[in-house]
């Protein structure tokens, strides 16, 4: 393992080093990264399989565009953690700011604990489960994909959604346009089951989940919504 200390090393030097390893494919495969204080973009554009332990708190787009790269955070992260990510897996022990997740198109991000406002939003094909809860406007305009909330979601979820597929456990403090639940299926509670299980996250039953997607009103134009 190699270790890294923020303390003394430039970010920008560690980043390069990371981006390295996927150029080159020589290098260490696995990396541990001590006193990060909240750096901004954090093992960002990974393109290789690599494996990155954080021992601490992120800042801002943490494991941003990640593509099969594994990224653990061992603390909480900023806006936009996982942001853009095609592939691998990203993992937050504590909290997540704002925006967890954005325009996901693959992959799987696990957040412990809670997220912020606008988790998955736009999301685009990544799977995300949240240990906790999630605020409000989580997976506006999500467009495929799937968000499982073992916790609480807060106003407006799901706020003009595609075919995204959403599932919480605890109360919604509201649905966004266009946004409905739906019938729990066998195939649902499985699907639960199985991204619970990829998030090692053993102690909450698949059955006690809500469905909520897309009521495919908004799909086509009608003119009584013309000015």
């Amino acid at each position: 393992m190699e270790t890294v200390d923020l303390a003394v090393t430039p970010l920008r030097e560690l980043n390069q080093r990371l981006h390295d390893v996927a150029r080159t494919g020589a290098g260490p495969r696995h990396w541990r990264v001590v006193h990060p204080n909240g750096a901004h973009a954090l093992a960002c554009g990974l393109d290789t399989e690599l494996e990155v332990e954080i021992e601490g708190h992120a800042g801002y787009y943490c494991a941003g565009m990640n593509k099969r790269a594994t990224v653990r955070v061992r603390g909480s992260a900023g806006t936009g953690v996982a942001e853009n990510m095609m592939s691998g897996l990203v993992v937050v022990d504590g909290n997540a700011s704002q925006s967890a997740g954005a325009t996901a198109h693959g992959g799987l991000l696990v957040i412990h604990g809670d997220a912020s406002a606008r988790c998955a939003i736009s999301l685009k094909g990544a799977d995300i489960v949240v240990r906790g809860s999630v605020g409000h406007l989580s997976a506006f305009m999500a467009q495929t994909g799937r968000l499982v909330v073992c916790g609480d979601a807060g106003e407006a979820l799901g706020d003009s959604i595609y075919e995204s597929r959403l599932y919480v456990a605890g109360d919604v403090a509201g649905l966004g346009a266009d946004c409905v639940e739906k019938e729990v299926r066998p195939e649902h509670v499985e699907e639960v089951r199985e991204l619970l299980a990829r998030a090692e996250i053993g102690d909450v039953d698949a059955a006690s989940f809500r469905r909520y997607g897309s009521a495919r009103r908004l799909y086509n134009f009608k003119i009584d919504n013309a000015y």
